[in-house]
Parts: C-alpha cells; structure tokens; sequence
C-alpha cells in the first residue's frame, strides 16, 4: 500500500492512526490488521458488514466499463475531481477502483473504499498510487478527520456526516445517482431494478445538512450494446440481486443486436463548509 494513502489512515477500533510494519497497519494502542497478499487492509475492525458484490458481479462491472460503455461519467466525475491542490481522493463504494483511477492526477494518491473483497482486490491493482481497504461508510470511514481534498460517490451509499468529516475544509464530494430514466430500456425488457422517482430529494436529505450543493449536471448517452454488454449490465448491479440470469439470457438471445438503452444519470458536487 502507498506510504502517502497509510498517513491519512486512522485505526477503526481507536481512531489513532496507522503506521505500517511488516505487511501489517497498527496504531498506538496495539491494534494490528494485516495487509492481504492481493493488497488489500481489512479496517473493519471486525464489525459485522454485508459482503457487497460477488465476484460475478465485480467481473461484470469491469467488462462493461473497459468496454467504455460509461466512460462518459468516468470523463464527468475526473473533470469534477480536478479541484486545485488536492493530495487525496477518497471513493466510497469504488469497487474495481476505475473511477478513482481516472480521477488521479500526476501529485494526488487515492483510497479506495468497498465492502466486497472481490472488488478491493481489483481496486488494489487499478494503479500503483491507490491504496485499498475494506469499510463501510455507514459504520464509519478510517480516515483521519479533514484529510481527503475530493470524495468520489459513483452509484454507491453515502453518508453526509462521514463525508463531511473526512473532507477538508473547501474538499467537495462527487456524487452520482441513475436519473429515473436510466437504462429504462433494459428494465422493461429485462425485469431490471427502476430507479426512484424520489431519488434526487432523498440525496440532498442525506447530504444537504453536512454540505453544500455547487452544481448537479445531467448527463446522458446512448448505449450500443451486444447481449454480453447487456447481461453485464443486469449482471453489475443490484437487479443481479432480483433477475434471474436464465431468463436474462433468454430474453436477450430473442432480442436483435446491437440492443440500444440510455444512461441517464445526474452527477452533484457538495462542498465542505469546514
């Protein structure tokens, strides 16, 4: 892991931070957590949290992106990422760690973030400067207060308080959401999983009492996509969770190529008041 991402870290069971000795993080107080052999350091301090993406799923989501099938929200989220001086970019949710990839500039270092061991072990390798752990944002984030300039938030939770902890003051957190009309193609014909209408006063419920809205850009794509494309797209997400992938298939192998659909989704930028 990166001797400049491990200064940023905080030891979850103290909050003291983390030195590395040895393939291992400690603090002080003694608390040692080991770095896996794939790059990885489990920082959840043995807190029970859910296992996020299977494998299938990460594999998915990596096919579709190195396809450049959303490449126009990594291009949106590194622009809004570009913010003068920054040293840390932290993501939330990163899984492989693409977006939090594109995002580094040739001075910054980046952490990701992800629940799922599947994704963290891909994220470890996106690029030599980002370092990878395991935490859940709703139970707490081990990065030292103040110590990340940008926050990335690409279709993953959030949580305001933690957002606006770890961020310094002036730091801005990148956020994405699917719009409602987001893929509305493939969720008719697939079964898949619609996004919520109320989707939008939700986010700025969570996020409006820590920080401050700067700008909400729309962005929209069409998508041209053979069936694997498109199986990858149920596959990555959480209609993987609620389709089943017989049906997936056989309701694509009817369906003629290339299948078309829309991205459509909405990226915010919230600022830290400090």
């Amino acid at each position: 892991m990166h001797a400049s991402v491990i200064t940023h870290l905080r030891c979850p069971v103290c909050a003291g931070p983390l030195t590395a000795a040895h393939r291992t993080l400690r603090c002080a107080a003694g608390h040692s957590f080991d770095i896996a052999r794939q790059g990885y350091v489990d920082l959840t301090a043995g807190r029970s949290v859910h296992t996020g993406d299977s494998a299938e799923m990460v594999t998915a989501r990596e096919a579709l992106l190195e396809a450049g099938h959303f490449d126009v929200v990594s291009d949106a989220v590194a622009a809004a990422a570009d913010v003068p001086g920054a040293g840390l970019i932290v993501e939330v949710g990163a899984g492989t760690g693409r977006y939090l990839a594109r995002a580094l500039g040739p001075d910054r270092v980046g952490l990701a973030v992800d629940v799922s061991k599947a994704a963290l072990r891909r994220a470890a390798r996106a690029d030599p400067r980002i370092g990878a752990v395991r935490a859940d944002v709703w139970q707490g984030l081990p990065v030292r207060d103040a110590a990340a300039d940008v926050i990335l938030d690409v279709f993953a939770p959030r949580s305001g308080a933690e957002f606006a902890r770890v961020l310094r003051p002036g730091g801005v957190a990148v956020v994405v959401t699917p719009a409602p009309g987001h893929l509305a193609e493939l969720v008719a014909a697939l079964g898949m999983v619609g996004v919520d209408p109320a989707k939008p006063e939700r986010l700025a419920a969570s996020l409006r009492p820590h920080l401050t809205q700067v700008d909400d850009v729309p962005l929209r794509a069409p998508l041209t996509l053979d069936r694997a494309a498109a199986a990858a797209l149920v596959g990555m997400g959480p209609s993987a969770w609620h389709t089943d992938p017989a049906e997936v298939a056989a309701t694509l192998a009817r369906m003629p190529e290339p299948i078309t659909a829309t991205l459509e989704v909405r990226l915010s930028v919230w600022r830290s008041g400090g």
